[in-house]
């Protein structure tokens, strides 16, 4: 059997009892279960964040919790809308209330030093308030939020990351980012021969509700995942996981 350090669902209690008494930091990927193309699957979006974590763990010692499956309500013009089968997303006050649960449980197994790290990206407005309140009702621990995954790039390592041209990460929804990493992460879920350019045939600055059908690509992806190469997702996990690292040492300190 193969046990893969750090992961917190595959150490036992006494395992975790130790690293929580020696005061080692539990970062909590928050996903989800969403279309992602014809070409990537389901689970994206807790893969990607799972694996940044545990390379984060090279870096500083840290437990990764498993992480929140189900995120919120995937919007037509980030995440290609909830009318793909096999999205399956949580209401807003569902995900609080199943964050805070997390972190109250995860303070009760004696861990002082929480992460949140997200990765799908209609949750960044649902992280802050659960944790808010957890503090209400275990004072003695701290909440590190991370909303967003990636570092601040400069325009240079934008055009390096990004050859054909960076649009904004709102439009990296089963494109180049999220296909390069997966490439590295997990080659084996990537369906090569289907990976197809898409957009939606409109996409203004404002949303509609009910969405009208222009907003929505038809197969699901927002851009180009065909200029995804491992390159690449080698790069974005380095500097996502070096960002969770420096936050981490920062604000919990080194041990």
């Amino acid at each position: 059997m193969t046990v893969t350090p750090n992961l917190m669902e595959e150490m036992t209690w006494q395992e975790v009892k130790r690293a929580a008494d020696a005061g080692i930091p539990v970062v909590l990927p928050v996903g989800s279960t969403e279309q992602h193309g014809p070409h990537l699957p389901l689970n994206t979006d807790c893969v990607i964040p799972e694996g940044i974590c545990l390379e984060a763990a090279k870096l500083v010692p840290l437990v990764v919790a498993p992480p929140i499956r189900f995120g919120a309500k995937s919007r037509p013009l980030s995440g290609g809308g909830e009318r793909f089968p096999g999205t399956t997303s949580l209401r807003a006050t569902t995900l609080m209330a199943t964050i805070n649960d997390v972190l109250l449980s995860l303070a009760k197994s004696g861990f002082k030093n929480l992460c949140i790290f997200n990765w799908h990206y209609e949750n960044a407005g649902y992280l802050w308030e659960p944790a808010d309140l957890a503090i209400v009702r275990r004072p003695d621990i701290r909440i590190l939020v991370m909303e967003h995954p990636m570092p601040e790039f400069s325009d240079e390592e934008l055009k390096d990351l990004f050859p054909v041209g960076f649009t904004g990460w709102e439009f990296e929804h089963a494109s180049h980012l999220e296909t390069s990493m997966m490439y590295v992460l997990r080659p084996d879920l990537v369906r090569r021969e289907l990976i197809a350019n898409d957009q939606a045939a409109r996409h203004p600055s404002w949303d509609v509700v009910p969405a009208p059908d222009e907003f929505i690509p038809a197969s699901g992806v927002l851009m180009r995942p065909s200029d995804a190469t491992e390159d690449a997702g080698r790069k974005f996990i380095a500097a996502s996981a070096s960002r969770l690292a420096e936050a981490i040492t920062t604000e919990f300190g080194s041990r």
